[in-house]
């Protein structure tokens, strides 16, 4: 790569939780992925529009989307399976507090930034590697929708945010993200106050400075929806030489678990479907068969290596470098010391203005008001926990008793959990 150097690219833009077709203005995250057509094949960045996520151990997954779909037997959305796990699962307070602020209505895909999440790892012939962030900021600045706004257009218009972003591009209006890396040395990342493998939390901008680093533009539409937008499949394994997957475990489960997605959606051979398939590098592997192999099939080529009939060969000088690892190996939960509400209540007072935490506040008890109470308590108390203030006030919205919540937000989280399970029968 090369300053200056320009690179094709496809972008999928989406909520997360709700079936196709439903509404843009949901209270959900935005999926913001992005395929990069690079000279040594294709990158696939597989964001969000938030910097963090509700959990960081990826056995927690099928779980939580469960919580994020409907119930198995009324078949409708459900609040108590929602907030019952999340009440369960502390290290979601941090992308709780982002959800229910206005963020988590944004006006338009292009009014909104997507982030990476997970730290990834750079390296380059010198030996040298990096740990890194990556943000794109919009350039046509954030604008978010307010409750009352967002539930108006589920109704109105459940398709603007699709809307908005084709008729933008359609009218010459390209919308532009600027690219900006956070990046740690491994000796900076030893002294770092947070575990920086973990995505439920941010790099502080004081201590890893955002770097300039590129330009995303979007300026043409899908000729055909189905062909490039439905069949398109990104997944965080799809990488180039230069750029690695970190120890993080949510990204290492994301690796397998999107390309066993898509065969399951697109079939075995998604990756030759033209969305999908390299444009700037050739293809250089020994897969063969399948359904849908409607090319060559490799010809008459060989299908194995090593070989001495002039099949590709492994790019050895593009490996991952070696890096030291230390400790034991074992099946356990993934717990560190780093504490789960300071980043959570340093948003809550530092970052979001009185109105800002006027809504927060009023859209959680909209919400978290149709749970039971038992639940309503638990959950309070992580707000609590974040910040008296914050749990205070939805405490008070809720008419829940204060000095319970307090008491709850003072328990382990064991305790907690058992102080408001269901009574035993």
């Amino acid at each position: 790569s090369e300053e200056g150097k320009r690179t094709e690219v496809f972008a999928r833009f989406s909520t997360v939780g709700g079936e196709r077709g439903s509404a843009d203005a949901a209270r959900d995250p935005r999926g913001f992925a992005v395929k990069f057509y690079t000279e040594e094949g294709n990158y696939d960045f597989v964001g969000n529009n938030t910097p963090v996520f509700f959990i960081r151990d990826p056995l927690k997954f099928p779980d939580f989307i469960h919580t994020q779909k409907r119930h198995p037997a009324t078949n409708l959305p459900d609040p108590n399976m929602f907030w019952d796990f999340l009440s369960l699962t502390p290290e979601s307070i941090h992308q709780v507090t982002i959800l229910f602020s206005d963020r988590g209505t944004p006006a338009s895909y292009r009014h909104m930034n997507g982030y990476s999440s997970h730290t990834y790892k750079w390296y380059n012939e010198k030996g040298e590697y990096f740990w890194v962030k990556y943000h794109f900021k919009t350039d046509q600045g954030i604008k978010n929708l307010t409750r009352e706004e967002a539930v108006r257009l589920c109704g109105e218009d459940p398709n603007h945010a699709t809307r908005d972003l084709y008729e933008a591009i359609d009218r010459g209006h390209y919308p532009s993200w600027t690219l900006e890396m956070q990046i740690l040395t491994p000796e900076q990342a030893e002294d770092f106050p947070w575990d920086i493998f973990d995505v439920t939390k941010v790099w502080p901008h004081k201590e890893a400075p955002p770097i300039v680093v590129g330009k995303l533009a979007l300026n043409r539409n899908p000729a055909n929806y189905f062909a490039e937008v439905e069949q398109a499949a990104f997944s965080p394994g799809n990488v180039v030489p230069g750029i690695a997957i970190s120890p993080d475990k949510m990204l290492q489960a994301r690796v397998f678990s999107y390309h066993d997605a898509h065969i399951h959606r697109l079939g075995p051979n998604y990756h030759l479907i033209p969305v999908n398939r390299p444009k700037n590098a050739p293809e250089a592997n020994y897969q063969r068969d399948g359904f849908m192999r409607v090319d060559d099939n490799g010809g008459q080529g060989p299908n194995f290596w090593p070989n001495s009939f002039g099949g590709p060969a492994p790019v050895t000088e593009a490996l991952e470098l070696p890096f030291e690892v230390s400790g034991q190996a074992a099946r356990y939960a993934y717990v560190h010391p780093n504490d789960d509400f300071v980043q959570a209540g340093d948003l809550y007072r530092h970052v979001m203005t009185d109105e800002a935490r006027e809504h927060l506040i009023g859209n959680i008890v909209d919400h978290l008001g149709k749970a039971q109470k038992r639940i309503q308590l638990r959950q309070t108390a992580l707000f609590f926990k974040a910040d008296p203030d914050y749990g205070s006030r939805v405490a008070e919205g809720l008419g829940l008793d204060k000095a319970e919540v307090e008491r709850l937000a003072n328990m382990s989280d064991e305790k907690r959990a058992a102080a408001t399970d269901l009574p035993k029968p």
